[in-house]
């Protein structure tokens, strides 16, 4: 399928048909999501995947009660992650497993370094928040590249939702990612005209 094809025909999935979706397929989908950007290459995202089907009626109450959480296959908790010492640390030490030169890794870590240390634990956690809809934009369109659905939905309560999966303090739920078959029918795309977009 190509690209301008998965921006057309994905569509906000309001509910799922249960059927799962094969391992084989939901790796090829994060490794779409493993391959987004990000500035300076610093990828502050996780990914929770729940599958189970306790779990996911446990998230059901603190998702508004949105049907994807139970009728997915997976469901994708996108988190932010504004551990930026250990961000930075991996960083260099995988240029260095790839063979980047000494020096130009030094520089891009210590930019890095400089970065961060700009800016308040406020504004790294929403700057790491904003490059994780880099990862879950690559999730929305990739599904549908792979054959299936998804939504992104920000409708939920991500307190109870570190609660219940046990999500680590440095980690932050952002947006959810339900995968799977779509048992609806989506609606005419509402767009702006184009020149509403463009200033």
């Amino acid at each position: 399928m190509q690209f301008a094809e998965c921006v057309m025909q994905r569509y906000a999935t309001k509910k799922f048909d249960g059927r799962t979706i094969p391992d084989e397929k939901v790796n090829e989908l994060l490794e779409l999501v493993r391959f987004a950007p990000s500035a300076l290459n610093l990828q502050p995202w996780k990914i929770k995947i729940v599958t189970d089907k306790k779990t996911k009626e446990a998230l059901h109450l603190a998702s508004n009660n949105q049907e994807q959480i139970t009728t997915c296959s997976h469901l994708l908790v996108f988190c932010a992650d504004a551990d930026y010492d250990s961000l930075i640390k991996r960083l260099g030490e995988l240029m260095k497993k790839n063979h980047v030169p000494a020096d130009v890794t030094k520089m891009i870590t210590g930019m890095a370094a400089g970065f961060v240390a700009r800016m308040s634990p406020e504004q790294q956690k929403a700057w790491s928040q904003a490059q994780t809809y880099l990862a879950l934009g690559n999730a929305l369109n990739g599904a549908k590249s792979l054959g299936f659905d998804s939504c992104p939905m920000g409708g939920f309560d991500p307190v109870a939702y570190s609660r219940i999966l046990k999500i680590p303090e440095h980690l932050t739920p952002v947006m959810l990612c339900p995968i799977g078959h779509a048992a609806d029918t989506p609606n005419p795309k509402i767009r702006f005209a184009r020149d509403d977009l463009v200033f």
